[in-house]
């Protein structure tokens, strides 16, 4: 991060009027923003700081102010529910909360909320919290990120800004990115990987960031999409770059297909965050879009491999990057040289030096990465958020009416569940069912569709495990063809 914060001063006086970021209401230079960087340092006292903060200008200016005066950050996803954010609130034990989003921070903390101060164009409130003497952060530990919660829980990941500058480096040097560019955020700056690529990268390579709110971009939550504003932003801020998750590049390939324009500027986009099929990539490519698949995950400082214009194997997930290096359990397992991950907050573990992923692959002959499969079942959505299945199925089964369940939805836009109905319940009550149930789960998590299963699973047929428990493999080839019926049109392979 130092790196970063040196490139961005060295920027200032290089090309001070140079555009460094801009949103919906307005642009920073890079003498601005280098400017706003000390002046919102100062303002932000604090040990412990959580950004519960819209994309924009001000998300970009407060997070690079804490690095500069080495304050811990903590971004809060603004797609975690109430009950979430709480969590990480308590559990990162936060002193100050910078939002602009007053209302909701005071229920989740409490207080009187104080007046406004202006940062970078917008209204953003500051919300002082007492400190309960929670778990301390590993030494060196500059940024939390939380995973997007496989579980009820998300977990504090504890990372070193060190590492989180060298993938930015590594990432900005792989792509060739350079002043000329633009990059326009389309996910959250509050998760790690559109954090580094999108912000921290380009602003390294002294171009244009542009992390304008995500309302005006289309998306609506952590899983909606309005292909035409999206179209639009595209067309009014003409990048050159991209991170994707899967389901924006489907549609990216759907309104291409469509005709729309506002593609003609982009050079590269990334996709990442859940598997992506290879005939949407193919799709894509056919349509002019320059889609490159990669991989990485939270404890391994984000991005680990990518596919590159000159490096490129449609299917893999693409070859390491410099700053990676991977090996391999006698099982299959991908491992992660990950120095960088300095353990889970409120933990006491030292993390290993080589961290298992919890994937299944294999380099090929010419150094690609291939992955085969989950070691465990949680899955990531076609929108890149993880999701453990027991959860879904656990909130599910807690209703009276319904007795078993099975959720799938690996790299697909939404969840679906094969349910088993108490006895006497009738199908209008399973739909009353999961819909009480989606009102407790955040977007990302909730049912989309359900298939009514035609028995009970039991050992006997083959569908649950000596305890009861169902076997996800076995259901799903069981429903399989009801399974992707609730997908019209959806490319998307399921994966178990």
């Amino acid at each position: 991060m130092k790196a970063l914060l040196a490139h961005i001063r060295a920027h200032a006086w290089r090309q001070p009027q140079a555009i460094a970021i801009g949103d919906d209401l307005g642009e920073l230079c890079y003498l601005e923003l280098d400017l706003a960087i000390d002046r919102t340092a100062a303002m932000l006292e604090a040990g412990r700081v959580g950004l519960l903060l819209a994309n924009g200008c001000h998300w970009a200016v407060a997070d690079l102010a804490l690095a500069a005066r080495g304050a811990l950050c903590v971004p809060l996803p603004e797609f975690f529910t109430d009950a979430q954010l709480g969590h990480v609130i308590r559990d990162a034990d936060l002193d100050l909360i910078v939002t602009d989003d007053p209302l909701r921070a005071q229920g989740l903390v409490g207080g009187e909320t104080l007046p406004p101060v202006q940062l970078a164009g917008h209204e953003v409130w500051l919300f002082r919290r007492a400190s309960t003497g929670g778990a301390g952060a590993p030494l060196r530990t500059a940024k939390v990120t939380y995973t997007s919660g496989t579980t009820g829980q998300p977990k504090g990941v504890c990372l070193a800004a060190e590492a989180i500058g060298a993938t930015a480096v590594g990432l900005c040097q792989a792509v060739g990115a350079g002043p000329q560019d633009r990059a326009l955020s389309l996910l959250p700056l509050a998760t790690l990987l559109e954090n580094i690529g999108g912000l921290y990268a380009p602003l390294y390579a002294g171009a244009r960031a542009q992390v304008p709110a995500l309302a005006t971009c289309g998306m609506d939550g952590s899983s909606g999409l309005n292909g035409a504003a999206l179209f639009a932003a595209l067309g009014h801020y003409a990048p050159t770059t991209l991170i994707l998750v899967p389901q924006l590049l489907k549609a990216l390939v759907g309104g291409a297909t469509a005709g729309l324009a506002g593609l003609g500027s982009l050079r590269f986009a990334a996709v990442g965050g859940a598997p992506v099929s290879p005939a949407l990539l193919a799709q894509a490519r056919a349509l002019g879009i320059p889609a490159y698949e990669g991989y990485g995950l939270s404890e391994a400082v984000s991005v680990v491999c990518l596919n590159l214009p000159e490096a490129d194997r449609p299917g893999s997930a693409g070859r390491p990057l410099p700053h990676a290096n991977l090996s391999f359990s006698s099982a299959g397992e991908v491992q992660v040289q990950a120095p960088g991950f300095l353990g889970y907050l409120g933990t006491t573990t030292q993390p290993p030096g080589i961290w298992p992923t919890g994937d299944l692959g294999h380099l090929d002959a010419e150094g690609f990465l291939h992955l085969d499969g989950r070691c465990k079942s949680a899955f990531a959505t076609a929108f890149g958020r993880n999701l453990a299945p027991e959860w879904v199925e656990g909130e599910l089964t807690s209703h009276p009416d319904i007795a078993q369940a099975a959720v799938f939805g690996e790299g697909r836009p939404f969840n679906t569940a094969v349910l088993v109905p108490r006895p006497a319940t009738s199908q209008a009550a399973c739909e009353r069912a999961v819909r009480a149930v989606n009102t407790r789960l955040p977007d990302y998590a909730q049912v989309g569709a359900w298939v009514l299963a035609a028995e009970p699973f039991t050992p006997g047929n083959g569908l649950a495990g000596p305890a009861g428990t169902p076997r996800r493999e076995a259901v799903h080839r069981h429903y399989r063809r009801q399974i992707d019926r609730l997908y019209p049109g959806d490319p998307q392979h399921v994966a178990v």
